[in-house]
Formats: C-alpha cells, structure tokens, sequence
C-alpha cells in the first residue's frame, strides 16, 4: 500500500493498480484525484469534499448519509458500515464531527479504517474499537488542541502516525505540534509534506 499525503487531510492511497482518495477538499491538489476509482469524504465541509470537482469525476463517492452535500451523487454510509471501494476493505466509524464552540458544528463526520489497517478520523478524534496499524492524525484546527492530538495518538496506539488536517498552520507553529507529537508519543510519528509518499 502505497500513501501520499496532499494538502490539508487529502490523502490518496493506491496498491495494485488501485487508488482511493480520501477527503478531497478545495485547498488539495486536482492530481490527487488522477486515475481515482473511488473516494471517501468523512463529513460536508469544502476543505474535506470538493463538490464541483468531485461531481464530474465520474467515480463513486461515499459519504456520511446523513452529510449535506448538495450537488453531489455520494453512496450514503453510516458508522459500523463495511463495504468495499477501489478494491480497498472499509469499515465506517465514529459519528459526528468534532465539536468547535457552543456544540456548533453538529455535522456528520465519519472515519474510515481501511483493510483494518489504516484510519482516517475526519474532523473527530473517535478511537476505533480494533488495533491500527496506520493513524492519520488531525494536527490542527479550531476544534482541537494539541493535547488533544496527542492524547488521540496515545489512545489509538498505531505502530505509527502521519499528521493530516495541517493547512491552516504555519511552518513555525508545525514545527512545534510536530516536536510535540514526535517527543509525547511512542507510535513512530512523522510529517508528510504535501505530494509526499511512503
């Protein structure tokens, strides 16, 4: 399995010849769509699902059915749901998006843990009832604080840890949320730049 990381929580996973992109939103890069067969949007917010783009791809597109997402076809799935997409092994998790202020937004947000090895939380920090191998952690946002971030590692115990929702930080603030996560937590943490892979 093959995983590039793009811009803020887009991530693009291929093996044998097929690719599966995860939460393509309008600040990704339009390549981490080339050659898609199928994409996962954890929840509606246009930094995780690019509707235009999207809409003329011409590939299945799963999503919370509860997510409003007008203008877009999506294959509605709720938490607990297994199924298959782009050859890849899916099971949905979690539920509702993280809460900012007030309880506001109540969307619908969900993870997704692929061939039950890597996990992709969306805007949540849902832990996952089985072992990941592969965690895809949230690093910034108006919802999360750091603590939180490593805390979430620490309680899903992957053997390692990629940073995912990073487009609203600055190169100075990265380097002090990935010192953080690297010295805090003992689950292999690394930063991908954007067009990154491993």
């Amino acid at each position: 399995m093959v995983i590039t990381k793009y811009t803020h929580a887009c991530v693009r996973i291929e093996r044998g010849g097929r690719v599966l992109v995860i939460d393509p939103g309008t600040w990704s890069e339009p390549a981490a769509l080339a050659g898609a067969d199928a994409v996962l949007v954890t929840h509606e917010h246009a930094d995780h699902v690019d509707v235009l783009r999207l809409a003329g791809l011409g590939v299945p597109v799963h999503a919370p059915a509860d997510a409003e997402i007008p203008g877009l076809e999506v294959n509605g799935v709720y938490s607990g749901t297994e199924f298959t997409a782009a050859g890849f092994r899916i099971r949905a998790v979690g539920g509702r998006h993280a809460f900012i202020y007030g309880g506001q937004p109540d969307c619908a947000n969900l993870g997704y843990v692929i061939d039950d090895a890597l996990y992709h939380p969306g805007d949540s920090l849902h832990v996952p009832e089985q072992e990941i191998e592969t965690l895809l952690v949230p690093v910034h946002g108006s919802w999360l604080k750091t603590v939180e971030a490593i805390d979430f590692v620490k309680a899903v115990g992957p053997q390692r840890a990629f940073a995912i929702h990073d487009a609203q930080i600055n190169e100075r603030g990265l380097a002090g949320v990935n010192g953080w996560l690297a010295e805090e937590t003992d689950h292999g943490y690394r930063y991908l730049r954007p067009g990154e892979s491993l």
